[in-house]
């Protein structure tokens, strides 16, 4: 049994057809792609289901959306933003529900992953650096952020030095943002995998000890599929409040 192979076909990206390549850069139609619109297309249904429904399960709907948008709201982002916070509601409830959404979509058979996908963790990451430089420019003014990357005081020689440092911090937060989705997403599905192969290892030693192993791998695997559903809500929460934070941090210099 080739523990590798499977592993490739469930969680890594293939590709239907390339679309086009340019340059050495190549855009695939591939299974991720898909999965990254059919995601789009539920939040897009089920948010606006909730916005505008009115049979009994939009009721139940929307009960828990606004469950989730208020504590987003108040718990999150008001302390942080402050008065501005409407104007930066709309990204981090996308945000959340886009994650949210991209995280049980996976653990759906026949689905895949996206976050699972270093790629799109890095566009995830990417986007809360450039909302980082973007607010920071906002609210502060285009000159007075960079200057307020660096803290005052130090001495003029230190200061490019000191700079460069903040901005390779500043990276290295986004990074760990790409990293931690990604390796958490993608660590689950493994270790479900690992334990259903397991049947299959020992049944080639003997039918039977496979079958007496069965039992235990699959409870082992369900566990762990039911910790996946709980990291799906967890990661999406802590990718949207550390996003919070370093948009604050921007924000708010002092």
């Amino acid at each position: 049994m080739n523990f590798e192979a499977i592993l490739e076909h469930h969680l890594l990206n293939h590709t239907y057809f390339p679309l086009f390549a340019k340059g050495g850069v190549s855009l695939d139609f591939s299974k991720h792609l898909v999965m990254m619109w059919i995601v789009g297309a539920i939040c897009l249904v089920f948010l606006s289901l909730a916005a505008r429904g009115r049979g009994q399960g939009a009721v139940v709907l929307r009960t828990a959306v606004e469950a989730i948008v208020i504590y987003i709201r108040d718990n999150i982002l008001r302390p942080i933003f402050g008065h501005a916070t409407k104007t930066y509601l709309p990204y981090f409830l996308t945000l959340f529900f886009f994650i949210l959404t991209a995280n049980l979509a996976g653990l759906i058979p026949y689905g895949s992953t996206i976050t699972g996908n270093i790629s799109v963790t890095f566009a995830l990451a990417f986007c809360t650096f450039m909302l980082i430089q973007i607010a920071g420019i906002k609210e502060q003014g285009f000159f007075s952020y960079f200057k307020h990357i660096v803290p005052s005081g130090l001495p003029k020689p230190l200061v490019p030095l000191i700079f460069v440092i903040e901005i390779m911090g500043l990276l290295a937060k986004c990074v760990a943002l790409c990293i931690r989705l990604f390796a958490n997403m993608l660590a689950g599905h493994i270790v479900s995998l690992a334990f259903l192969s397991l049947i299959f290892i020992f049944a080639q030693i003997s039918p039977y000890i496979g079958l007496g192993v069965a039992p235990a791998a699959v409870g082992l695997a369900l566990f762990v599929y039911a910790l996946d559903v709980l990291v799906s809500f967890l990661q999406a929460y802590i990718f949207t409040m550390l996003t919070a934070l370093f948009v604050g941090a921007a924000v708010h210099p002092h």
